[in-house]
């Protein structure tokens, strides 16, 4: 009986499996405006901003409210855009609408106040007072109640300590400060909250459909 003796010749490149390099992604996003500053409903960068991506852990924490529906939020007192204090509890007895914006002469936050300037008289024909909060100083508050003709308060949060103790919450991974207005009774506990960025003319509708509803 024949056998048959089958020799195959190996050599070491066809016994190692080649791999392609896998490519790397940089983390860091860059972002570019056209012009030396870019405003976008309340965002401010300058040609060389960068905007990092937080943690999964900051991000969640940034976006837990602390003043809910049926609380009490937290008092504080302010310089009005005439440096003069102002505290929450001055508007106890009557409901008060106080609404958080980005920054002033933003495009968004321009919409948003003179839509609250337009129909102020329905505000107080309902009973309520409007107040505004920025990180603004007193001084830029001044030149954009003027120029705009506000008829209501603007308060400087400096710092943004209220802000943060409101939980107000921020937007893209907290590089946009919040837009949020409360509606508060009066006796001071919070009865609405109603959050968005880019319809910031919707806050007036919604904050004027609650107090007519109540």
């Amino acid at each position: 009986m024949a056998s048959i003796s089958l020799h195959t010749s190996l050599t070491l490149p066809s016994l190692l499996h080649t791999q392609t390099p896998k490519p790397t992604f940089s983390h860091n996003l860059s972002l570019l405006s056209k012009s030396s500053q870019s405003q976008f409903h309340g965002l401010k960068l300058s040609n060389s901003s960068h905007l990092s991506i937080p943690s999964s852990a900051s991000v969640k924490s940034s976006i837990v409210a602390k003043v809910t529906e049926g609380t009490m939020p937290p008092s504080f007192t302010l310089k009005d855009q005439n440096g003069k204090p102002v505290s929450l509890s001055k508007f106890k007895g009557k409901p008060v609408v106080v609404y958080f914006y980005p920054a002033d002469e933003t495009p968004g936050c321009t919409k948003q106040a003179c839509a609250f300037r337009d129909s102020y008289e329905k505000f107080k024909k309902a009973g309520a007072e409007v107040v505004g909060i920025s990180g603004d100083g007193s001084a830029s508050h001044k030149a954009f109640a003027e120029k705009y003709k506000l008829p209501y308060t603007l308060l400087s949060d400096e710092g943004n300590k209220v802000r943060k103790e409101w939980g107000v919450p921020s937007d893209l991974f907290g590089a946009l400060p919040g837009r949020q207005t409360y509606v508060l009774d009066k006796n001071g506990v919070c009865r609405l909250v109603y959050n968005n960025q880019f319809q910031p003319e919707k806050h007036i509708d919604e904050t004027l459909k609650f107090l007519k509803s109540v």
